[in-house]
């Protein structure tokens, strides 16, 4: 052992350098915990990885179901006995047909863009034949149509059939746009708060896209119907593909590097068993 300082002794050895000298003993522990954390790391990556692959398939499942759903003959709309079982999984998009009135001096503009230009949906109650009422999208009016507020005569329709596709309410607003009912600026398709705007009671809690055409030609308001966009992105592959090649750029890396810690340890070994041929040569 070396003298210490102030009569004392190191527990470790010093190098050269006047460094304390790791033992390998203490790097093995290191390299261990280090293997560990890269290991946790590791398993993360490729368990993000298999779980977008799960959400890849929910969302094939989920495009098809949808697409049987909008090209399905359309069906009697949920009546007010069903309203509490709808939800967006089982329900959204589902081709539907109300018949009833339309409740013209209650329409409420929404703001739209959509590949006709900016401007607004219109919808309006319609009231069933059993006195429940269901807010339908009857389509879109351009922000540059003038707007034409309905008669005495037209404020109410002819008993009408109407066929479209069940939409989930859409809550609050947009993106960075709440809804203002005060002073009656919409920007999203909110039915409980147009309800609650425009005084409508026993209201189902969806509304409808009407479909191109399947509307009365006297309406106060001319809407485009039939413009619903549906699309679902779909990155999962994508995702799945970049987490498991990080997965595997990290099980690369460790493998060079023990692969390198191997080389070394055999050369060391080797110099060493050198080095003693030459002492006993030397003896």
């Amino acid at each position: 052992m070396k003298p210490g300082v102030m009569g004392g002794e190191f527990s470790e050895d010093l190098t050269s350098e006047g460094l304390p000298e790791i033992s390998p003993r203490r790097s093995s522990a290191q390299r261990k915990i280090l293997y560990v954390c890269v290991g946790l790391i590791f398993v993360t990556l490729a368990s993000l990885g298999t779980w977008q692959i799960k959400r890849l398939f929910w969302k094939l499942d989920l495009i098809a179901r949808v697409e049987q759903r909008v090209h399905a003959p359309a069906a009697p709309a949920p009546s007010r006995e069903r309203w509490q079982q709808i939800n967006a999984a089982s329900d959204e998009y589902r081709h539907v047909s109300i018949t009833g009135k339309f409740l013209y001096t209650l329409t409420t503009r929404v703001q739209a863009s959509t590949e006709l230009g900016g401007g607004f949906w219109l919808l309006t109650p319609l009231r069933n034949v059993d006195g429940s009422v269901v807010l339908v999208n009857r389509g879109f009016v351009s922000s540059q149509a003038p707007k034409q507020a309905p008669n005495k005569t037209s404020s109410e329709s002819p008993l009408v059939t109407v066929a479209g596709l069940l939409r989930i309410s859409e809550l609050g607003g947009s993106f960075l746009r709440r809804n203002d009912p005060a002073n009656n600026h919409w920007y999203s398709r909110d039915v409980q708060a147009i309800a609650a705007a425009r005084g409508i009671t026993d209201l189902a809690p969806y509304f409808v896209d009407a479909d191109s055409g399947s509307l009365e030609l006297n309406a106060p308001e001319h809407a485009v119907g039939g413009l619903t966009v549906i699309a679902f992105p779909n990155n999962h592959l994508v995702y799945a593909i970049t987490w498991y090649a990080l997965a595997l750029m990290l099980a690369g890396a460790i493998w060079w590097n023990v692969r390198g810690e191997r080389n070394r340890s055999r050369g060391t070994a080797s110099k060493d068993q050198l080095a003693d041929r030459k002492s006993e040569d030397v003896e």
